[in-house]
């Protein structure tokens, strides 16, 4: 069953972005995730104002796959760096519906 990584990340320093896309980029990959979006381009449609820079969503395999992504150390590094420079928020979810 796929699982997917939403995020929403405001940058408060960009000195952090280079370093981190491309290590970020392959190790999604090698984990078997794939980007649906990572875009400035979106609108909240209801709920309080929750401003964002940016929206990511990302597709995994499996929950095993997600997590190992988050836990490899050649991550912690970039995790780090993106903490720190940006507002961020991340959940995983189950793509499954609860309610059918």
């Amino acid at each position: 069953m796929a699982f997917y990584s939403v995020l929403a990340v405001t940058p408060t320093t960009e000195d952090w972005i280079p370093f981190y896309i491309g290590p970020a980029n392959e190790l999604v990959v090698e984990y078997g995730g794939k980007y649906l979006a990572r875009t400035a381009s979106h609108e909240q449609l209801e709920g309080g104002e929750q401003p964002s820079a940016l929206r990511i969503v990302i597709e995994w395999p499996t929950r095993e796959a997600a997590a190992g992504f988050m836990k490899d150390t050649r991550y912690a590094p970039h995790l780090q760096a993106r903490t720190a420079g940006s507002n961020s928020v991340h959940f995983l979810i189950e793509g499954k519906d609860d309610l059918a």
